[in-house]
C-alpha cells in the first residue's frame, strides 16, 4: 500500500463524504472485525480521516480534475474580452468547480463502487480496495495524458518503462496529466484570443488613422468584443466545447 500515492486516498475520502452510507452506531470508535475477519472503520474514524486530509483536498481537485483546464480557458477568455475583473474570480472558480464535478461524477462513482464498497463489506482488503479503486481514476487520467508527457515523467523518475497503459504508475501519471491539461488549456485559450485580437487591431487602426491618439483603443474595442460575444452566445459555446472535449 506504500506504493499508492496519497492522492488516491484523498479521492476515496471525497467519494466517502458524498456517497458513503452511515455506519452502525453500535460499532466501536476504532472499528470492528466483521464475520469474514475484515476490519471496518467506524463513522468517527472516517470523520477523523476526512478532517485530517481536508486541507489537501482543494489542491487535489484543482490538479487532477477538469478544473485545471476549465480555469485556464476561462481566464484567457476574460483577458481576451478585456473586462478586467468581470466575471469575478469567485464566479469563474465556482463555474469551473461545478463543471469539474459534472465531468468527474461517473469516475468518482466507479471509484467508490469498485474500491470502497467491497472493503466496507469485507470482500477485499484495504490494499486490494486501493488497487481496484484506482483503475477508473487511472483510466480517466490516461485518456487525457499525452504520451510525450508520460514518457518525460518516466524518464525523470527513472522508472521502468510500462509495457501497457495500465502499468503506468500514478506518481508518473498525475504530473503527466497536469502537463497535458495545461497544454490543452493554453491551446484553447490561444484560439479564443484570435477573434478578439482581430477586433482590437481593426479598432486600433481606425482610431489611429483618424487621429484619436488620446483615447485608448482598448476602451473603444471593449464594447464591440462584448457585443460579439453576446450575439454568438459565447458562454454556451465555450462551456459546451469544454464539456465536449472531455466526453469525446
Amino acid at each position: 500500500m506504500n506504493k499508492i500515492p496519497c492522492i488516491l486516498l484523498l479521492l476515496f475520502c471525497a467519494a466517502i463524504a458524498f456517497a458513503a452510507p452511515a455506519a452502525d452506531p453500535a460499532v466501536p470508535v476504532f472499528g470492528s472485525a466483521n464475520g469474514k475477519g475484515a476490519l471496518t472503520l467506524s463513522t468517527p474514524m472516517q470523520i477523523v480521516i476526512l478532517l485530517t486530509l481536508l486541507t489537501l483536498l482543494p489542491a487535489v481537485v484543482m490538479a487532477v480534475s477538469p478544473f485545471l483546464r476549465i480555469t485556464i480557458v476561462l481566464h484567457f477568455l476574460r483577458q481576451a474580452l478585456g473586462t478586467q475583473s468581470t466575471p469575478s474570480n469567485q464566479v469563474l472558480v465556482g463555474l469551473a468547480l461545478f463543471l469539474a464535478f459534472l465531468v468527474m461524477q461517473p469516475v468518482v462513482a466507479d471509484v467508490y463502487h469498485q474500491g470502497w464498497e467491497p472493503v466496507e463489506k469485507g470482500q477485499m482488503s484495504w490494499q486490494q480496495g486501493f488497487e481496484e479503486g484506482s483503475k477508473p481514476f487511472k483510466a480517466f487520467l490516461l485518456k487525457f495524458s499525452r504520451e510525450k508527457d508520460i514518457r518525460t515523467c518516466v524518464e525523470m523518475t527513472k522508472s521502468a518503462a510500462p509495457r501497457t497503459p495500465s502499468d503506468v504508475e500514478l506518481k508518473v501519471l498525475i504530473p503527466a496529466y497536469i502537463l497535458s491539461e495545461m497544454k490543452a488549456g493554453f491551446q484553447i485559450g490561444a484560439v479564443l484570443f484570435l477573434p478578439f485580437l482581430i477586433i482590437d487591431l481593426v479598432v486600433a487602426s481606425i482610431t489611429l488613422s483618424i487621429g484619436m491618439v488620446q483615447l485608448p483603443p482598448v476602451m473603444v474595442s471593449a464594447p464591440f468584443k462584448i457585443l460579439l460575444f453576446v450575439l454568438v452566445d459565447g458562454w454556451n459555446l465555450v462551456v459546451g466545447s469544454l464539456l465536449k472535449s472531455f466526453y469525446s
